[in-house]
This record gives C-alpha cells, sequence and structure tokens, in this order.
C-alpha cells in the first residue's frame, strides 16, 4: 500500500476516535463506566439527539473499536446487549441498525387504544371482522355469570397504526349493560371510548401472557407462527356486575404493554 494512502488511513482513524472522544465528553459519559457501557451510552446519546435515526444503519464493529479504541468483545457485548434491549436490531450479512421503538400500552389503565394512537401523532383505523350477538357457552356464561347459552355479544376488531395491526381485540360484552353495543359504528367510535361513556367501571382485573396465537389471530395481524404476542385478559366490572371479559394481542415485534405507578407509604403496590 502507498505511503500517501498509509497515511491517509492513520489520520482519518485518529480523526475518527477524536470526534467519538469529543462526543462522549460533550455528553457527560461517565468515564468510570466499563467500556462496553461507554460503548452503549455512546451509541445512545447518538440516538436520542437524532443523529442515529430510526432504520439507520449504524457503523460495524471493526469501525467502532477503531473510533473508541477498545477491543472487539468489549464492542460486542454493547451491540448485543442494545439489542436485546431492543434499541438495535441486527440482520445477519446485512449490518446493526437502529430499531422502530414500539409504542407501549398502559398496564394499569383502561384506555383507548384509538386515543392512544391518536396521542403519539398515529392515524387510527379498524378492520371490524365480527360484530354479532351469540349463545353464551358454559364456561363464558359462568364467568360472565350470564345464563348458559343467553345472549351475549362478540366483536372481534383488528385496530391499526397508519395501516399496521398492532392490536386484535377478541370481547364479549354484556347485553344487559350495553344493549345497543351491536348497533354503534366502531369506525367512529372505538369499543373501550363507547362503553366508557356509557358507565364507570368499578373494578377491573388484567392478566398478561406472552403466547403463539392461533392461525387465525396471526393471519389478520400479518404475523409469521415464529412470532410471540402479548395477550392481555381484561375482565371489566360495574355495579351490576361483570360488563366485559375480552382478550387483546399484541404483536411482541411492535408493542410492549407497561405501566408506571407511585408505591404506597410502605414502599409497596397490590395489584390484583
Amino acid at each position: 500500500m502507498p505511503v500517501i494512502q498509509q497515511n491517509h488511513m492513520k489520520t482519518e482513524m485518529t480523526t475518527g476516535r477524536q470526534r467519538a472522544e469529543e462526543f462522549l465528553v460533550k455528553n457527560t459519559i461517565d468515564p468510570l463506566l466499563p467500556r462496553y457501557q461507554q460503548v452503549k451510552e455512546f451509541i445512545l446519546s447518538r440516538i436520542d439527539s437524532g443523529e442515529l435515526q430510526a432504520e439507520m444503519k449504524i457503523e460495524s464493529e471493526n469501525r467502532l473499536v477503531e473510533l473508541l479504541g477498545v477491543s472487539r468483545m468489549t464492542v460486542n457485548r454493547a451491540l448485543r446487549e442494545l439489542t436485546s434491549e431492543g434499541k438495535l436490531t441486527r440482520i445477519q450479512g446485512a449490518g446493526t441498525f437502529v430499531a422502530s421503538q414500539k409504542p407501549q400500552s398502559a398496564l394499569l389503565e383502561v384506555q383507548s387504544i384509538a386515543g392512544e394512537i391518536r396521542s403519539r401523532g398515529g392515524v387510527y383505523s379498524c378492520d371490524i371482522k365480527l360484530l354479532a350477538e351469540e349463545k353464551a357457552k358454559p364456561s363464558l356464561a359462568m364467568a360472565m355469570g350470564l345464563q348458559s347459552y343467553g345472549p351475549v355479544y362478540h366483536s372481534i376488531i383488528v385496530h391499526m397504526d397508519t395501516g399496521t395491526a398492532i392490536q386484535l381485540a377478541d370481547r364479549y360484552v354484556n347485553p344487559a349493560i350495553a344493549p345497543d353495543y351491536l348497533a354503534q359504528d366502531f369506525s367512529e367510535i372505538s369499543p373501550n371510548e363507547y362503553l366508557l361513556s356509557l358507565f364507570p367501571i368499578s373494578e377491573v382485573e388484567h392478566v398478561v401472557e406472552a403466547v403463539i396465537a392461533d392461525g387465525w389471530i396471526r393471519d389478520l395481524l400479518q404475523i409469521n407462527e415464529a412470532e410471540p404476542c402479548l395477550v392481555l385478559h381484561r375482565t371489566t366490572w360495574v355495579k351490576n356486575g361483570i360488563a366485559t371479559k375480552s382478550s387483546f394481542f399484541y404483536p411482541g415485534s411492535r408493542y410492549t404493554i407497561g405501566g408506571r405507578f407511585t408505591p404506597s407509604s410502605r414502599g409497596s403496590i397490590r395489584v390484583t
């Protein structure tokens, strides 16, 4: 390799390291942190600042080693942890990319999915797959306090953000509590918005699990058989009894479920 080209590469490498060091100082990254954590903070700071946008490709492991003056093992650990935390996506043979951040649904609240989508600037739409009166099977009737094979309202609706399915809502409704449920235009008002307008909820039970969904659910959510779903099972009560029993399916790659709460003065919270 010609001497001029070698010198140019050395100069470029030195300049790159200087830029990285200046960035670390400017963004007040603690130099006492373990080196892999400094690498993580370096990448996260660039994401937070907007320098690295969603789906942008970041530097290769070799390039980060050169820029930051750390070992490849250190860089590899930082990238693996950022990937497991959902900040990066690594594609074999293509490189490492900034992950699109998944919206989060409230765990401890009852909120309208349409309101959630609009509040973060998304475009809400839905696809109503089922809206009908059915006969309550004994297990469902017992769970909802209904008469076996008596009427129950059933809806299955796919909720979308800018054309991408993010929730499948499979909901059973007590006809005595919401007698006009089947007459609603749920393309104009979401079921949650409608039901919350009728009565105050006196009690809610939430149970969350991760599952590989049945084929018909995967088809409606447009996911493959390997992708897990987060499922939020919800039962709501009003003064007159159980109002709804629902299961909400979220594609694991598109959504998270979480909550924030304030502990009691004794440092604990009870969620039943």
